[in-house]
C-alpha cells in the first residue's frame, strides 16, 4: 500500500456487529446521539463518511427512557400530511405511551445523515419497548452508554 494515499473503508470488506443497550433511565437525547455515532461507525478508526461503516444497535426497555426539564409535558411531535390543514401533532408523554419506540426512532434519525447512506443506517437500529427481543441468534454484544 503506498504510504501517500488515504484509507478508505469498504462495506463489504467492515465488519459488522451487534450491540444491545438498555435504554431503562437514560435520557432521549444523549443516548440517540451516541446510538447515532455507533450506526454510523464513527467510534471506528476506519470510519469513512460515504459508507456505512457502522454496527447493529439493539435497543430494549424503550418504554423507560425520560426527558430532562419540562420536556415530557412542553414537547410536541409535529408532522404534515401533505393535505390542507394537514398538521398533526402529538405531545411526547402522549408518543411514549402509545408508540415507546417512534420516541427514540425519531430522536436517532434526526442524527444520521438526510440521505440513502442514513436510510440505511437507520434500518440497523433495532428498538423494543419491552426487555426482549428475538436477535438472540446474532450473539448481540451488550454496552453501556
Amino acid at each position: 500500500m503506498d504510504i501517500n494515499k488515504s484509507f478508505m473503508a469498504k462495506e463489504p470488506e467492515v465488519a459488522k456487529k451487534w450491540l444491545l443497550v438498555d435504554a431503562s433511565d437514560k435520557v432521549v437525547g444523549r443516548l440517540a446521539s451516541e446510538i447515532a455515532r455507533r450506526l454510523r461507525g464513527k467510534h471506528k478508526a476506519i470510519f469513512t463518511p460515504h459508507c456505512d461503516t457502522g454496527d447493529f444497535v439493539i435497543v430494549v426497555n424503550a418504554d423507560r427512557v425520560r426527558f430532562t426539564g419540562r420536556k415530557l409535558d412542553d414537547k410536541i411531535y409535529r408532522h404534515y400530511t401533505g393535505f390542507i390543514g394537514g398538521l398533526k401533532e402529538i405531545a411526547a408523554k402522549t408518543l411514549l405511551e402509545k408508540k415507546p419506540r417512534d420516541v427514540l426512532m425519531r430522536a436517532v434519525r434526526g442524527m444520521l445523515p438526510k440521505n440513502s447512506l442514513g436510510r440505511r443506517q437507520l434500518k440497523k437500529l433495532k428498538v423494543y419497548a419491552g426487555p426482549t427481543h428475538p436477535h438472540a441468534p446474532q450473539k448481540p454484544e451488550k454496552i453501556e452508554l
